[in-house]
């Protein structure tokens, strides 16, 4: 009920608005920093460089001929202007100078809404709305009785039962409720007047300027909806003809990068690679013939909102006021005579006088004008030569020549100056030698590249993705980076497959997958691995075992295909000392993987086994605290050489355990000990004063001295092992030795 309440009534305001304009409010028109007698048209500026990056961001040039004193005008879309104010660098060459740059803000809607007396919010509802008219003088139409003028007091709901109900339970059975406003009226006799709220009811304010804020109210909210273009101008003053260039970063849609290869029906060892880019111009102008760059890299680029109005929290501080001093009351002074009389003599006056509250309110910084954003001033942005001014928010104009000139300079050409590629830092860049034509909101594919490249057909194996995969063994023999993207495959003049690549720089060469080769199967038939002791080093009680291993894995390629395939296995490279066999050469290696390309006949079985050997170490800490006996007999019989040096760590963790055994019997014969004297004493205590006390302390006698010679027995053994252990961690320190396969040969 509430919303329909509410439909009803804006739209009752809306019809009733429209009529009353002599108390709208007029928007300020904006103020122009452009000199007197200055030309009033306003002159576009056309792009004509643009550098498109991979990480969303555009650097855009415009240029143009400006005459005297000119205003120019560049539209940018509403996300684009925060990126525009902190990167814009103008500069005009023949001399003139920048007096200011204006475009159309946006203040947030709740503070604009503070402008008005209204008092509602972004989302008002009916009651909020009649609240606000509260005490305005109204005139009513659509009632029964006729129009009604007066002023409108208050405006409430009442929750009211409609429909008959049961006889039998007084008609409120089956009853359904609805929520009714109704309107206080206050007419200028006096009456007031109490009417329902309905459909046919008209309320209209009668003060033009109360009409003309509710009218602003919804031009206000109609303009949330609206996200149109952002009008930057700038006003150049000067004398006579002069180049004007201004320059920005902008945040773009990101380009992409796609590829076509296309093989020859007559293989001859080679494909044609054809490489296109998809742009998007979703900016605030059209691209008419500009000069366009791809990059792929990524430079540091971040959004600060410098467009939208900042409203900063200040603090309230209360207004101070002087306490007020409550009635009061005092006892009578005593007589001269008595006063005299008394030796001391204290006055004390009853009830509180309220005490006095000083305040200190410091406020840490100031407001200060000038040039904005912590940007001083100086050579801005690093482009070109001469003085600059910064107006504030990393705008920055400039006097000079030379906008960025040879920031991008075209190297080897890919072919006759179609596509010029640079590589600088870790990214890379193709320049185009045409100018490009890209209206705003549309795009386009733009062709960077077609070349016939060497490529093989490969089956692909690996452990890790058991399906073989058809794919393409590509160099790149041209002068340009291939950046990342998606590719597709055309084979006897049908689509063969897709896939994605990562870049791929001049002399490299990289497999492309791009469908799953059904006529081949792989698998390992045979594994063999042995392991070798081949060296023994022991240093201060650590011992490390160098076995040499020696593996072999023989894989089996099926070829059901009516043709032969080259099928290339990738097989894991383990690279901590470890290496292939004599004899035995990979086609391609990589960090991780070695490859190894199989010619497998139509109908055929080939097999390929890999041999590789390398080491694997074993680590053991001697620890005085573990018994490592078991481990150190067994070493001694695989090393003989070793019986020697390790006999003595043998001995003495033999002895460290055979105190440990004596030491575990000590305690469990002082904890029996101490059960049995327990015992004897508690017997003795219960049997205190009677004659049959006496033969029980002769056992407990015993108890207790069977007690103080088993914990003699521990202490005593305890000082053994300490004494074991410090001989045993001092012979594990002095452990030196050093074997080898090769000293025992």
């Amino acid at each position: 009920m509430r919303h329909v309440a509410l439909a009803v009534t804006l739209s009752l305001f809306t019809s009733t608005l429209p009529a009353q304009t002599a108390g709208t409010a007029v928007k300020p028109k904006p103020v122009s920093t452009i000199e007197p007698g200055a030309p009033a048209a306003i002159k576009d500026l056309p792009v004509r460089k643009v550098v498109l990056y991979k990480n969303g961001v555009g650097y855009f040039e415009h240029s143009g001929t400006v005459s005297g004193n000119q205003r120019v005008s560049i539209d940018f879309t509403s996300p684009q202007l925060n990126d525009v104010l902190q990167s814009l660098t103008v500069l005009d060459q023949g001399g003139g100078r920048i007096s200011g740059i204006n475009y159309n803000s946006t203040t947030p809607l709740s503070e604009q809404l503070k402008t008005l007396s209204l008092g509602m919010g972004e989302d008002p509802s009916a009651a909020e709305l009649y609240q606000s008219l509260r005490g305005q003088r109204v005139e009513i139409t659509g009632c029964p009785s006729g129009s009604i003028m007066g002023r409108l007091m208050s405006i409430e709901s009442r929750t009211e039962r409609s429909g008959a109900g049961n006889a039998s339970d007084g008609g409120s059975a089956g009853a359904a409720t609805m929520e009714k406003f109704y309107l206080t009226v206050v007419a200028g006799t006096g009456a007031v007047r109490v009417i329902e709220l309905t459909p046919q009811l008209s309320v209209r304010p009668l003060d033009a300027n109360l009409q003309g804020q509710l009218d602003r109210y919804l031009e206000l909210l109609s303009t949330t909806h609206s996200n149109g273009l952002r009008h930057l101008t700038l006003n150049a003053l000067g004398q006579g003809q002069r180049e004007l260039s201004v320059s920005y970063i902008s945040e773009v849609p990101v380009w992409k990068s796609t590829y076509r290869i296309v093989f020859p029906r007559e293989g001859d060892g080679k494909a044609i690679l054809q490489g296109w880019v998809v742009v998007d111009n979703t900016v605030g102008a059209d691209w008419e013939n500009v000069q366009l760059s791809l990059v792929a890299g990524a430079p540091q680029s971040f959004i600060q909102p410098l467009s939208q109005p900042l409203y900063t929290r200040r603090a309230e501080i209360p207004i101070a006021t002087e306490a007020q001093l409550s009635p009061q009351t005092h006892e009578a002074a005593e007589s001269r005579d008595k006063l005299q009389a008394t030796d001391s003599t204290t006055l004390a006056l009853k009830g509180k006088m309220p005490g006095s509250v000083s305040q200190s309110v410091m406020v840490n910084g100031a407001m200060s004008s000038g040039s904005g954003g912590g940007i001083g001033s100086g050579s801005g942005g690093g482009y070109g030569a001469g003085s600059g001014w910064n107006t504030g928010g990393g705008v920055v104009l400039q006097n000079g020549i030379g906008l960025a000139a040879n920031l991008y300079r075209p190297t080897d050409a890919f072919q006759a100056g179609d596509v010029a590629t640079n590589a600088f830092d870790d990214f890379f860049q193709y320049t185009l030698a045409q100018p490009v034509t890209i209206h705003k909101n549309e795009s386009a594919m733009v062709p960077i590249l077609q070349e016939s490249l060497p490529a093989e057909h490969i089956t692909l194996w690996s452990p890790r993705e058991t399906i073989p995969l058809r794919a393409v063994w590509l160099e790149n023999t041209s002068k340009l980076t291939l950046d990342a993207g998606s590719f597709s495959i055309f084979e006897n003049g049908e689509f063969a497959g897709e896939g994605l690549l990562d870049p791929i720089h001049p002399g490299e060469k990289r497999l492309l997958s791009y469908a799953a080769d059904q006529a081949v199967r792989v698998r390992i038939a045979d594994r063999d691995s042995r392991r070798t002791l081949s060296h023994i080093e022991i240093r201060k009680g650590v011992i490390i075992e160098t076995h040499m291993d020696v593996a072999s894995q023989t894989y089996a390629a099926v070829n059901s295909a009516d043709e032969a395939r080259e099928v290339l296995l990738e097989h894991p490279r383990r690279t901590n000392g470890w290496s292939l066999d004599d004899g035995i050469k990979a086609d391609e290696t990589t960090p991780t993987l070695y490859r190894f390309k199989v010619p497998v006949a139509a109908h055929a079985t080939a097999k390929l086994e890999v041999r590789e050997h390398g080491p694997e170490f074993t680590r053991v800490d001697l620890n005085a605290n573990q018994n490592q006996t078991q481990y150190l007999l067994d070493l001694v019989k695989r090393v003989l050489n070793a019986m020697d040096k390790l006999q003595p760590v043998i001995d003495a963790q033999t002895a460290v355990a055979t105190l440990d055994s004596k030491l575990g019997e000590s305690k469990k014969a002082e904890e029996q000990a101490a059960v049995d004297e327990g015992r004897a004493r508690d017997n003795l205590t219960a049997l205190k004063g009677n004659e049959a006390a006496k033969r029980f302390i002769d056992e407990l006698n015993r108890a207790e001295d069977a007690l103080q010679l088993a914990r003699k027995q521990t202490a005593n053994l305890e000082q053994q092992k300490q004494s074991a252990l410090a001989r045993l961690n001092a012979t594990i320190a002095a452990l030196s030795f050093d074997w080898s396969v090769t000293v025992e040969k």
